[in-house]
């Protein structure tokens, strides 16, 4: 009898996905291999054969009162940080600290997902998630994406759609 091919161990967006019964696909790719000369959401896109325009980095902000917000962005654009924020209703957002992704999240740095956080935030994605029948977006860990429909993770997420992004890595 033949074996089954496993796939990816299973991380928190994952079996939330599955339990929401959204269909998505797992892509596995090679952590740490850059292409020199480009940044490292447009590599994780090359290395996947994916449009960077299609491929979102999951960015968490915060407030000036403490609160957090998720912004989800091209990897081949910035987040404009003053347009999240009026998106959010804030007067302010900054990036968190790198060491506080993961507390945070759940998620280490590179590998944080808008699904599956230890608690749900306030959720922005990007509007041209609407221009692509699917988007990729980390699975929770290096190395995995997940590929989905942008209107199951916006659904998903609680999202709101915004223009959020200026141009540049």
């Amino acid at each position: 009898m033949a074996r089954r091919e496993k796939g990816p161990t299973k991380t928190n967006a994952m079996r939330e996905l599955d339990s929401a019964g959204i269909a998505y696909e797992a892509r596995e790719y090679e952590h740490g291999v850059g292409v020199p000369g480009r940044h490292l959401g447009d590599s994780v896109a090359a290395a996947l054969g994916e449009d960077p325009d299609a491929c979102f980095k999951t960015l968490v902000c915060e407030e000036p009162s403490g609160g957090h917000v998720v912004c989800c962005v091209p990897v081949s654009c910035e987040v404009d940080l003053k347009k999240a924020a009026a998106a959010a209703g804030v007067k302010r957002l900054e990036l968190v600290p790198v060491a506080s992704i993961e507390r945070l999240t759940g998620y280490v740095r590179g590998g944080c997902s808008p699904v599956g956080m230890r608690r749900p935030f306030p959720t922005i994605i990007d509007e041209a998630a609407t221009l692509f029948d699917s988007v990729a977006v980390s699975g929770g860990r290096l190395g995995l994406q997940l590929v989905l429909d942008p209107t199951d993770l916006v659904a998903f997420t609680g999202a709101h759609l915004a223009d959020i992004t200026r141009e540049g890595n």
